[in-house]
């Protein structure tokens, strides 16, 4: 599976496993379904709303990971 960056539009993510929907909100990122979310990278969405990006990317990442165990 390919990793999930910063750079991935989140709607991508999304798209890759609804699963992921918890880690998002978990994080603050509560409009997942907002026009933004379909055009917006993780790390851009991150910056304006003052989230640690690499904190969620790392938690996405690690969701994967534990899907193909």
């Amino acid at each position: 599976m390919e990793k999930i960056t910063s750079d991935m539009i989140i709607a991508e993510v999304l798209m890759k496993d609804k699963g992921t929907v918890p880690i998002f909100l978990k994080n603050g990122l509560h409009c997942l379904g907002c026009p933004s979310a379909t055009g917006e990278s993780i790390e851009d969405a991150c910056a304006i709303h003052d989230l640690d990006a690499a904190k969620l990317v790392k938690e996405l990442n690690d969701f994967f990971e534990s899907k193909t165990k």
